[in-house]
């Protein structure tokens, strides 16, 4: 096995539970985990879209199509109970799924011999993690898996049965 298929294996998994945990609380977006200052879905789901929008960003240098979400959705901004404060949930939705789906068509650009590659704009505090392409890439599949347990959270207090 590559190391492009652990890679393109666990971006697919995480987008998978992803889709299948956000498209559920669509009629929930602002629920709260069980700890009332725990991250709603709308934020986790905009978060999940600001760190695809930065890949790009971190691997090349190009710019992140959703910086302008920083303040609502980046690292250090605290979820509102406010809809009104942020785009909806559907869009937010949609803006990650394009993102993810570029993530991926690029990660197919880039193959198993640019894995290895420096990335051109690691965020400070991130320079172990994203030494190399490869390893940006998978730093963001676990990040999204890490954040997908915090809406499954929110669907347990929301009163809703485990999918699995």
């Amino acid at each position: 096995m590559k190391t492009i298929d652990l890679i393109r294996g666990a971006m697919h998994m995480a987008d998978a539970f992803t889709g299948r945990l956000a498209d559920d609380m669509r009629d929930a977006p602002l629920e709260r985990t069980s700890s009332p200052a725990g991250n709603h879905p709308l934020w986790i789901v905009g978060h999940l879209a600001v760190v695809e929008g930065a890949m790009p960003q971190i691997a090349f240098g190009e710019p992140n199509p959703v910086e302008h979400w920083g303040s609502l959705f980046g690292i250090g901004s605290i979820p509102s109970d406010d809809a009104a404060a942020y785009p909806p949930y559907e869009e937010v939705l949609a803006t990650y799924r394009d993102l993810r789906a570029k993530n991926l068509a690029r990660l197919e650009e880039i193959g198993e011999a640019g894995l290895h590659r420096a990335p051109q704009a690691v965020p400070a505090g991130f320079e172990k993690e994203m030494s190399t392409i490869g390893q940006t890439y998978l730093t963001i599949a676990m990040h999204q898996m890490f954040h997908l347990g915090q809406v499954a959270d929110v669907r347990r207090a929301a009163g809703r049965v485990p999918f699995i």
